[in-house]
């Protein structure tokens, strides 16, 4: 067999030679959505949105979910499907807060990642070893991950103080800080609702305002992941088995080895999302306390296309949205619906330019419903701010569905030897 045969794609990738934005342009993008959502506060009187406690209360909500996504992003650059972040997920809840009530939170955050990385190695026996088609596995282990947890509970919360089957004691605080100075003059200035400079200070604001250690650290491994993967030996190597393994063991590469590495990895990453949930974000193991953030992970990886500042973006996108609904965002959804409104407007110029007539006139009737929507009304119901999250979810997966390219061997089924 040829080089050339064994570097042949076997099937037509979504999204393939499709443009990437460059850093720039994307850096323009980002801009102009924060000049309009200014112009939106302004117009709507809804200083909430760019406020810095809802900037802190999205990057507190983002955390769990960009662990989630880099814990798919590993995964899925070595060719192994993770569905089963949310249970890796759910198995870092608990154990982060097993351990953090009895030997404290730092201790918790370590049983985190080690009870998501036993979840993913059983996920990597499956799907590496035994060739287990990697969505059922994942399926396999969310809900082994949620009945195990649910049995433990009540052999070791059950009878503590402040416990029972369905929640932990409280576990310590790891402790918050702020940058000195710095935080009190952004606040100051994100309370004279300028134009943009307010926005602008409370979105710095917030990601200096009231952070965790644990915040600084999961914000310091997406760059982090970035660098492992993209300008290290071992990142190539780990990448070259989810996009052709054939070739790369051709090359010396111990396919197996790294895909193990990979999903183990990944575990660990969703685990320390998990434990965030249980030792950070509400300091108490809760049945049920992940909500979907691992399969809403898996989304913002997906919107990221496979890249860790994509995911990035993704992820604050998601927690931003969550944000509205833990601070009782009605007044400020209604506000949102403004502005996505014009910013489908911008949508149909941009599909007219790409002479692209029935999605621009579909995306123009969205908008004018956006807009009639806004207009006839002065507030939204409750249960639209709840589903805000997931209706954002599906939404940006259906319109970034066309310009993604995923790892070429993603879920495919790899043996060794497979090409000689």
């Amino acid at each position: 067999m040829t080089t050339a045969t064994i570097a042949k794609p076997q099937a037509k990738q979504p999204g393939k030679g499709s443009r990437r934005f460059s850093l720039p342009v994307l850096l323009l993008i980002i801009a102009g959505v924060l000049v309009l959502t200014s112009a939106v506060r302004l117009i709507t009187g809804a200083d909430e949105i760019t406020s810095i406690g809802q900037m802190s209360t999205a990057l507190r909500l983002a955390v769990p979910i960009g662990l989630a996504g880099l814990g798919g992003l590993w995964a899925e650059r070595a060719g192994v499907v993770n569905i089963g972040l949310e249970g890796m997920m759910i198995l870092g809840t608990w154990f982060g807060a097993w351990a953090g009530y009895q030997w404290g939170p730092w201790t918790g955050v370590l049983f985190g990642i080690v009870g998501g990385a036993l979840g993913a190695l059983l996920h990597a026996v499956a799907t590496v070893t035994f060739n287990v088609n990697h969505i059922v596995s994942g399926v396999a282990i969310n809900i082994l991950a949620l009945g195990t947890t649910r049995y433990l509970s009540k052999f070791t919360f059950e009878g503590v103080p402040q416990g029972s089957s369905k929640q932990s004691p409280p576990i310590d605080s790891l402790g918050t800080f702020d940058i000195p100075g710095l935080s009190d003059w952004l606040a100051t200035l994100n309370g004279k609702h300028w134009f943009l400079v307010s926005d602008v200070a409370g979105l710095l604001g917030g990601l200096i305002t009231d952070l965790s250690p644990l915040t600084v650290i999961a914000v310091a491994l997406v760059p982090l992941s970035w660098w492992v993967l993209w300008r290290t030996a071992f990142g190539l190597r780990l990448r070259s088995c989810g996009e052709n393994p054939v070739a790369a063991e051709s090359l010396g590469v111990n396919v197996y080895k790294y895909k193990y590495l990979a999903v183990i990895i990944s575990g660990g990453f969703a685990g320390l999302g998990g434990a965030f949930l249980s030792i950070v974000a509400s300091n108490v193991y809760l049945d049920g306390q992940t909500a979907g953030r691992g399969y809403i992970g898996l989304a913002a990886m997906i919107f990221g296309n496979w890249m860790p500042g994509g995911l990035a973006l993704g992820a604050g996108l998601f927690g931003y949205t969550d944000s509205l609904n833990l601070r009782g965002g009605t007044t400020n959804v209604h506000a949102l619906i403004l502005l996505l409104a014009i910013l489908l407007v911008f949508g149909v110029a941009y599909l007219v330019w790409k002479k692209k007539l029935v999605p621009a006139v579909i995306t123009a009737v969205v908008s004018a419903l956006m807009f009639v929507w806004y207009a006839g009304t002065d507030d939204v119901p409750k249960q639209v701010v709840t589903a805000t999250p997931y209706i954002v979810t599906l939404l940006v997966l259906s319109l970034s569905a066309q310009h993604l390219r995923m790892p070429k061997a993603d879920g495919l089924p790899y043996r060794k030897g497979q090409g000689k």
